[in-house]
């Protein structure tokens, strides 16, 4: 089976060729991407596709980001030497892959005088905020009268009235860390004492550390998640997938939260009649009240939702692309990235025409022994028979050490498959997944059980 994603990569390298016999250096890319994740490796085998990218550097990277371009070992929240790095070597183009750097204000940083200037993907410390600050974000929502939960929030100061609150509330009942919090700060509780159990560990014990000096209580909406993802220059915007994502660590969604172990896109549910919804509700007023409140933000926004007899609220929002869902979100996207980067900086977005391919798209998770707690690192990884030409491994907590690849995070491959149906995508990566081995390795066999 010859999927779509094959034709995008024969056509873009015949764009690759022809330009490089018709355009001037001026035209040509010198790219930094921060991250190391998968979200990281995906979005580096994305831009390395393009005929814009000449150089491509991933700060700090992982084993599959070196395949795409050069790894260097910059920390991603030291500012200085992203700078001095981009000057040296001529950077023009620097993609902000997770949200810790965005909310500490790394896109300000680079609007003062006598640092290095180009292109920023991504917000600015205050629009990140969205993600950053639960208690902002739902603020935002009222304002902008975006359909949300219902909520509260409290801090140390009135600890005592977010007991009574907690005790007087209907069941489940949500609690969420303010700020981040790697993903773990939100807790669904079922009784009431779980509930003051878990605002205790927040406020008194400071169980997210300050990311728990304030807590969100919101009202449980019961329906499916969806996730869906836009590039938006702060007034424009184009919509460029969704997906649906699988967080808990136990088939059947059973047991601990994880940063996410497997992901489906297209979503079956998600008709078009569903996503007119989303848009008319959702996304266009998030995207006038960026306007409105002169927010600076140029990049990705990531709207968490939940379909609720068929209308969407926000549960949250991130000002990132997703992990794992830029994994199947990336795949699936016709576009020349770099190019819709552009667009985006210059405003030209209305310009863009979206094109997704047609195809089912599943990435399956495989995780450390013991993830989301305690894990070992530093475990060889045999990857065994897996050239296939509708499946692509990404590598989120991986490293090379000499001639092997080892285990150097929780999450370590994301096994990405096309298919006719979700079905199929899914069985592909499972059979992937079967031809690769590391001491405690997991996954989840029942990716897009729903949907079979």
């Amino acid at each position: 089976m010859f999927f779509a994603l094959l034709k995008v990569q024969e056509n873009q390298l015949q764009c690759k060729f022809l330009l490089s016999h018709t355009l001037t250096e001026h035209y040509y890319m010198n790219i930094l991407l921060l991250g190391s994740g998968g979200r990281e490796h995906a979005l580096a085998w994305k831009m390395a596709q393009s005929p814009r990218c000449t150089r491509l550097f991933i700060a700090p990277g992982n084993a599959g980001t070196a395949q795409c371009g050069t790894n260097i070992a910059i920390n991603i929240n030291d500012f200085n030497a992203i700078n001095t790095f981009c000057i040296n070597e001529k950077i023009n183009m620097l993609v902000v892959g997770p949200e810790e750097p965005l909310v500490k204000g790394v896109y300000d940083f680079f609007q003062h005088p006598n640092t290095w200037k180009g292109i920023v993907v991504g917000p600015s410390a205050a629009a990140a905020q969205l993600e950053g600050s639960k208690a902002f974000s739902k603020k935002f929502m009222q304002r902008h009268h975006i359909p949300t939960a219902a909520y509260a929030e409290f801090d140390e100061s009135s600890f005592e009235l977010g007991k009574k609150y907690i005790q007087q509330h209907s069941l489940p009942i949500v609690l969420k860390a303010d700020g981040l919090a790697a993903g773990k700060g939100v807790v669904i509780c079922n009784t009431v004492e779980e509930a003051l159990q878990a605002f205790e560990g927040m406020i008194v014990h400071k169980q997210f550390g300050e990311a728990s000096a304030k807590v969100v209580i919101e009202q449980f909406l019961s329906g499916v998640e969806v996730s869906v993802f836009v590039i938006t220059d702060g007034s424009e915007y184009k919509i460029i997938g969704h997906a649906k994502d699988y967080k808990r660590i136990g088939e059947g969604d059973t047991g601990l939260n994880t940063g996410g172990m497997g992901c489906v896109s297209p979503v079956p549910f998600v008709t078009e009649d569903f996503m007119q919804k989303v848009e008319q509700l959702i996304i266009k007023p998030t995207i006038t009240g960026i306007k409105e409140e002169k927010l600076s933000y140029h990049g990705f926004v990531f709207f968490g939702l939940i379909n609720v007899n068929d209308e969407p609220f926000v549960i949250e929002y991130n000002c990132r692309m997703g992990d794992p869902e830029t994994e199947v979100v990336i795949p699936r996207l016709q576009n020349d990235i770099v190019t819709l980067f552009e667009a985006m900086h210059h405003s030209q977005l209305q310009n863009i025409t979206i094109k997704t391919d047609d195809y089912a798209c599943c990435t399956v998770v495989a995780v450390s022994g013991g993830y989301p707690g305690d894990y070992e690192k530093g475990k060889p990884i045999h990857f065994g028979e897996t050239d296939n030409k509708d499946t692509i491994i990404f590598h989120a907590g991986t490293q090379q050490k000499g001639n092997e690849i080892v285990t150097n995070g929780g999450r370590v491959l994301a096994v990405t498959s096309f298919g006719n149906t979700i079905n199929e995508a899914v069985q592909q990566s499972k059979e992937t997944l079967e031809q690769i081995h590391f001491e405690g390795m997991y996954y989840r066999r029942d990716i897009g059980y729903e949907f079979e």
